[in-house]
């Protein structure tokens, strides 16, 4: 008999959902602070990660140097900002002003880098990455524009963390459900299999014993009769 198999990931979907939404509803009322730290925290997991995979299969030489200085330098930036968070000086002025140059810089400098790459370098790439480093070239300027405006991005960011957040855990809570139901239809047949498989209850019969009959004879004898003793044989 085969055990069915029971999938928790739609837990695991849950309490992730759970935690996106309230990251996004905590960085609209810390939205300073909170917009700080996870831009912060991205750059630097996003920086880290890139380097190993990125730099093996990179094949000029120039190209691994320029994209290790650029990740060295997104680095050094995240862990500036994540600095700023806990040092207490996310609310100044002056660091407020100064995130929208950063982030300026980093958007713009991927993009750069990503059409060097492809126009001098001749490295390959693909329409759905084309268009994302056009939009990170993009969003580098426009930021750029609004830094040097002194407009403060951060409340536009933490609307736009906010709705991520919240659509993020709304789609893992919905993809959860499936998953759930699914748990509770596997619950189901078991709890059935397990009924169907209880043993009967045995109820006693009397039980008659057959009626054994003797066998009759084919051809049946005549009975002689014996001579009595007063009589005597006719001869």
């Amino acid at each position: 008999m085969t055990k069915t198999k029971f999938g928790y990931g739609w837990l695991i979907k849950w309490i992730l959902a759970a935690i996106l939404i309230a990251g996004g509803i905590l960085i609209k009322l810390f939205e300073v602070q909170v917009v700080y730290a996870t831009t912060g925290i991205a750059i630097v997991i996003f920086s880290l990660l890139r380097v190993v995979p990125l730099l093996k299969t990179l094949k000029k030489e120039v190209l691994r140097t320029i994209n290790l200085i650029e990740i060295i330098f997104d680095t050094i930036m995240g862990g500036l900002m994540i600095y700023v968070v806990f040092s207490g000086n996310a609310s100044d002025p002056f660091w407020i002003s100064l995130y929208g140059y950063l982030l300026a810089v980093f958007f713009y400098a991927r993009g750069l880098i990503y059409f060097v790459s492809m126009y001098f370098f001749d490295e390959k790439t693909e329409p759905t990455k084309f268009w994302f480093h056009l939009v990170s070239l993009t969003l580098g300027s426009v930021l750029f524009v609004l830094a040097v405006l002194n407009q403060n991005i951060m409340t536009t960011l933490g609307w736009i963390v906010l709705f991520i957040s919240v659509a993020g855990g709304a789609y893992l809570g919905y993809d959860g459900f499936g998953g759930y139901k699914l748990y509770r239809e596997q619950s189901k047949a078991l709890n059935e299999a397990k009924k169907a498989a209880s043993p009967q209850p045995i109820v006693d019969k009397t039980i008659s014993e057959p009626v054994i009959e003797e066998p009759k004879q084919k051809n049946p004898q005549p009975e002689v009769e014996e001579p009595k003793e007063n009589e005597t044989p006719v001869s």
